[in-house]
């Protein structure tokens, strides 16, 4: 059955390991792509990249490590990297599209859906959307930060049926392989918890996304009901076989169900504040679908609006779910441990008996 597949693909796979865009290596990615496109998958590709083109292009000058030179380099190469996808993608007849995004794109409900219905109109008309970080104008503010967390952004926007992350390495080990030679590839991870956090770290290659943003992505992306693949771009026929189903590089379970678009978008949007409650308040919430009422909530962090996307977080400290409150935080601060009851009472007006409603809530565990 034809599937909807996000594919990233970083630095490393596409130069190969080298300082420039290897052209051969993404020769044998597109034509896999073509191949997956024409036997009636639908495809959207993260590509990362844009920073190395605009180096080749300029004779790989120094400019050091500032964002202005970095945001330069990007707008020189994303146009020469969109050339080459466009002329390789040509060979099959197959049209693409760069789409260039932002957090900002996504943290914004009417922007997330106008992102959407692009993306999926892209897609319905057969049009390969090639997607990156929009480098160019991006603040710290609102960067997504690396094109893993904004590859499990994009699948989970279109709700994709996969996410394949392809890198220099062939998936998540239980030792770094780099420093020891009988570390052992992990093939299936039905859960990410501490034990697989633990697994990651350092760097990979000449790109920005270590071991520590795959798994960011795959979190993100599985908590979405995405399945997950990390594994090597240098592997023959990659892309074909884990769409056949060998079992290759590292598949990360989804943890649940796909979710309706409002709560793929609560997973998505970049949290402002956190609301700390109590064990009573964790049960009711996550085996009863109940709504955080203020008698749950036993501290906040941050200052906020009414409509903010807050972290929930238990006693222990586990983030359990993402909502948008009904209360600026210092409305919170003045009703929290009571009973909703006195909500009116206390502050003289009200906007329901709850904190977040649980239709404004996606639990994460």
């Amino acid at each position: 059955m034809p599937e909807r597949v996000v594919v990233k693909l970083g630095t490393s796979t596409l130069t190969n390991g080298t300082r420039q865009l290897s052209r051969p290596r993404m020769l044998e990615i597109v034509q896999q792509a073509a191949r997956l496109h024409q036997a009636g998958h639908e495809l959207a590709i993260v590509s990362s990249g844009a920073v190395a083109a605009g180096r080749e292009r300029l004779g790989f000058p120094d400019f050091g490590r500032s964002v202005p030179a970095k945001q330069m380099l990007s707008a020189v190469g994303q146009s020469r990297l969109m050339q080459i996808y466009g002329e390789l993608f040509d060979i099959y007849a197959i049209v693409v599209a760069q789409v260039l995004l932002t957090r900002d794109d996504l943290s914004d409900r009417a922007r997330f859906l106008n992102a959407r219905d692009t993306l999926l109109t892209l897609i319905d008309r057969r049009i390969v959307p090639i997607i990156n970080e929009n480098d160019t104008t991006a603040t710290h503010e609102i960067r997504v930060g690396d094109n893993d967390n904004l590859s499990a952004l994009v699948a989970t926007l279109i709700e994709a049926d996969r996410l394949i992350i392809l890198t220099d390495q062939a998936g998540l080990y239980d030792a770094d392989p780099r420093h020891h030679p009988n570390a052992i590839l992990i093939t299936r991870v039905p859960k990410i918890d501490d034990t697989v956090w633990a697994l990651a770290g350092g760097t990979s290659g000449v790109g920005t996304g270590g071991m520590v943003t795959k798994l960011q992505a795959a979190q993100l992306a599985t908590r979405g009901g995405i399945a997950t693949i990390i594994a090597a771009g240098s592997e023959p026929n990659i892309l074909l076989r884990v769409i056949a189903g060998e079992p290759v590089g590292t598949t990360f379970d989804p943890v649940q169900a796909m979710v309706e678009s409002r709560k793929r978008w609560l997973l998505m949007e970049k949290t402002r504040g956190k609301l700390y409650i109590d064990a009573g308040a964790v049960n009711v919430l996550s085996k009863r679908g109940a709504s955080l009422l203020p008698v749950g909530v036993s501290a906040i962090e941050g200052t906020f609006e009414r409509g903010t996307t807050l972290s929930v977080i238990a006693p222990d400290g586990t983030e359990i779910a993402h909502g948008l409150t009904s209360y600026h935080s210092q409305d919170i601060q003045r009703v929290m441990g009571v009973n909703s009851s006195k909500i009116y009472e206390i502050l003289g007006y009200s906007y329901g008996d709850a904190i977040i409603h649980r239709n404004n809530m996606v639990l994460l565990k």
